[in-house]
Parts: structure tokens; sequence; C-alpha cells
């Protein structure tokens, strides 16, 4: 029988829809049905197991799937062995320390001797035992925000993102601890054929996530300016050239970090490039 590689992703959410989202622009489809808890590919030899995230790195760990989608933040509480082989850097989120209005916090050290309630005791309390301060860690599995009202704890450690929550509870975001974001783990004991088959998993996730961070750009450009536009483009080997029918300009095509594109564009007017093209990149390698 030929290999197959398990993938478990969240069963509902943000984070299972862009796991989807970017195996899918793969060029591998899935039917996520929400009553279903396991799935074929169409595409690639990929079985889908829908499970809760937090017993993602279990499942990988005990070999009911070989490879997984899940935040950091749940890889890194549940302290399994596992590798992590990408970070896909969707799912952002991050661990702050929040206290009640009036609270006096000068930093960490202020949690001296409080009662601290969080669902992450592995993540926070590592880093309490590293700044060498000592607290109580009430642990919870839901409703944080409310440990402080009620009288359970002084301060809480919580995931955020807006911070609306907080403040309804009488909170206040003073301190982020810990950042997260989607990271694909994998077992290390996987045969050949299925090391093969990540090996090429990874292959078209890179190609995704490159494209996702570049524009690929298209210009005209007298020639004499030419190698300051590939100095001002950088990045990739060369630019293509092409000569135009005008003597002594060239069609410039190339592609740039989304990040730098205002500036490129900026010197590139400058050297006298005209009928600048932008288009987005679906998959690239370098």
């Amino acid at each position: 029988m030929d290999d197959v590689l398990s993938i478990a992703v969240q069963k509902s959410g943000r984070l299972s829809e862009k796991s989807l989202d970017i195996i899918r622009s793969c060029g591998i489809d899935v039917n996520a049905d929400s009553r279903v808890l396991k799935a074929m590919a169409s595409g690639f030899p990929l079985e889908f197991l829908f499970v809760r995230d937090d017993d993602i790195p279990g499942y990988v760990a005990d070999g009911v799937a070989d490879i997984g989608i899940v935040g950091r933040n749940e890889y890194d509480e549940s302290g399994v062995p596992l590798s992590v082989v990408r970070d896909l850097g969707f799912a952002s989120c991050r661990l702050s320390i929040a206290v009640p209005h009036g609270f006096a916090y000068t930093g960490l050290e202020s949690l001296e001797g409080k009662r601290i309630a969080t669902s992450y005791p592995r993540i926070v309390g590592g880093l309490l035992k590293e700044k060498g301060i000592s607290a109580e860690l009430v642990v919870v599995s839901g409703s944080v925000e409310v440990t402080v009202d009620i009288g359970v704890a002084d301060a809480i450690a919580d995931l955020v993102s807006t911070g609306t929550t907080l403040k309804m509870n009488g909170l206040d975001e003073v301190e982020c601890i810990y950042r997260s974001s989607a990271v694909m783990i994998a077992r290390d004991d996987m045969d050949e054929g299925k090391k093969e088959l990540l090996r090429r998993l990874l292959e078209r996730i890179d190609a995704v996530m490159m494209a996702r961070h570049k524009k690929y750009i298209l210009f005209n450009l007298p020639e004499e300016k030419l190698p300051e536009a590939a100095r001002v483009i950088g990045g990739m080997k060369s630019p293509t050239v092409t000569p135009l029918m005008d003597k002594g300009w060239v069609s410039v095509q190339s592609a740039v970090d989304e990040g730098r594109f205002w500036a490129v564009f900026e010197e590139l007017r400058r050297l006298g490039a005209e009928g600048i093209l932008v288009m987005n990149i679906e998959k690239m390698t370098e």
C-alpha cells in the first residue's frame, strides 16, 4: 500500500480555516464537513483528522497522526517531544499579564507572592521560574478573565487579541510575555516514505508562504539606469530584462518583498521607470 501522511487539524474555528486555506493553496483539497472527523484529501496522499486543538500534540506524539497544525502555545504547553517543522505565521496571538484597574504594576516582579490565574501553567510557570519570581498559579480551563473579580486570583495570564474582554472585566493588559502563531509539528520516527511526503508537502507550503510576502513588478526603464535599478530591487539573483523597440529602453521583471514595495516603487520612479505594473504572486521558489 502506498504511503499516506496523516495530519491533525483543529475541528473548527479560525485556526482550522487558516490551516485548510494554506493546504488548499498547495493544490490539495478536502471535504471539511463539520460532522466528519476523518477525510482523505485529493491531489496529494494526505489524510485529515479533525480534532480539538489541545489534543493535536498528543495525537501526533502517540502516532495517531504523523503531523499536525496547532498554535505554538498549545504545543509548548503540552511539553511533548516533537519537532516544529514550520512556523506558518498565521493565527498570531499573545499571552499577556492583565491586572485589575489600580494595581501598581511595574514589571513581573510585581507578581511576587500573588495568585495568577491561567490556562497555560507550563508556559507561565516556566517564565516566572526563569525570572526568579515566586507566585501561586491558579489553573483554570476557561473564563480566566472573571477570576480576579470573584476573588480567585490577583492577576491573570491569558491569550489576548483585542483586549475588549479584559476591559469588560475591569482588567488592564500590562505586559506581553509570550507570542504564538500556528506551527506544523511532526513525529521524528516516521518511515522514509512518510518523510518524503512531508518534504514534498513542505516544499509546496514554502512556495505558497514565500509568494504571500512578495509582489511581482514589471516596468520600462532607460537601459543606462539598469544597474541602479537592480540594486534597488535586490532579493532574487537578477531581474529579467528584455529590450524594447524604443532604442535605449528595456522592460524589467522581478519580485520584491511586500514590506519594501513602496520604497522600491519610489526609487524606480526616481530612476525614470514608466508603466510600473504590480501583481500578486500565487506561488514561487527562490
